[in-house]
Order: C-alpha cells, then structure tokens, then sequence
C-alpha cells in the first residue's frame, strides 16, 4: 500500500512540474495564459488587454509578418493605453486609407530581436542610463530603468512603462506597456 502512495505522489509531483513547465514560465496576460509554443499573435488574439492591438494589427496587414520567424520584440500596448489617445484617434488610424500611418505607429512599437527585460537593462547601464533602441519602424525608443522597472521614452518625449515584461514567444518576446509609443509626425 505504501508502495502505490508513494507511487501515487510521484506522478502528482511528476505531472505538477510538467505543468509548471508548460504554464507557469510566462505571466498570464489579459487573463490569458501566454505560450512560448506560440507565436505573437497567437498568443495576442486571447488577450482580453490587447483587442485594440489586434485589431490593429489586423487593420495594418501585419499578421503575417508577426506570426513569422522573427525574432520580434513587441512593446504592446494595452487597450487602456489606446483608449488615453485623442477621441477619435485609433476610428481613424483603422480607415483603410490610412493604412500607411497605422502601420508606422505600429511598426514603432517593434524591434527586430529578442530583447528580454534583463538584456534590455544591461544595455542601459552599459549606455550610461539610456538606452536608443531602434525599431523596425525607423523610430527610435529611449530605454531607462528606474527602481528596476524599464521605461519607454517616444519621440514626442511621451513615457511608457513596461508593466508586464519577458512574455516569452515561439517568434521573440512581448512587453506590455501602458501607453502608445507615437512616432514624430
């Protein structure tokens, strides 16, 4: 009888740590369990956080470039940092024709590398406190660390803040953050 307990607890702990393997390296994101199996917008789409981004995303014809090999960085912000734009703002951006300016904004909230959180504050310490990080979209991004949380400086001189950070993806890594980084227009 001891034999099958012991047994018994050393498939549970066997199936737990597969578990925690499977399910617990990445923060959930928008309530959403987030897979290093999948890719960015596979993992995006079950975001409650990130529909705003989606459907940009979508609008922009970006899919399939964000489900591709990679290695992609994303800075994805939330729903809540959409909606803080001008009234009005992301109705007009999702017109088709205004397909081109959709896709810089976008494409600023992009760099073509896997960056986790921590080489990211290397790389501001390395740089003196500020990092440049250049994104797929020709903006360039200022990086700081204050108190070990990264912030993210647009051109406009507007702050994001990582708020969710090192979402690892089958195709790079996603970032959450808490406002729009704009390019200068």
């Amino acid at each position: 009888m001891m034999t099958y307990l012991l047994r018994g607890l050393t498939l549970t702990a066997a199936m737990s740590a597969i578990a925690f393997a499977a399910y617990g390296k990445n923060p959930k994101v928008g309530g959403a369990a987030m897979f290093e199996t999948k890719n960015i917008v596979e993992n995006a789409v079950n975001s409650k956080d990130h529909t705003t981004l989606v459907a940009a995303v979508k609008a922009a014809g970006l899919v399939g470039t964000l489900e591709g090999e990679g290695p992609f960085t994303v800075f994805a912000p939330t729903n809540k940092a959409f909606s803080a734009l001008p009234k009005g703002t992301v109705e007009t951006l999702l017109k088709p024709e205004n397909k081109p300016t959709l896709t810089k904004v976008l494409t600023c909230h992009v760099v073509a590398a896997d960056a986790m959180a921590k080489t990211v504050a290397k790389m501001i310490r390395d740089d003196g406190g500020e990092h440049d990080i250049k994104t797929v979209g020709g903006c360039v991004i200022k990086a700081r660390e204050n108190m070990g949380k990264i912030t993210l400086t647009d051109e406009n001189g507007d702050v994001a803040h990582v708020t969710i950070a090192d979402v690892k993806q089958s195709n790079g890594v996603i970032h959450v953050v808490d406002k729009v980084l704009l390019p200068r227009m």
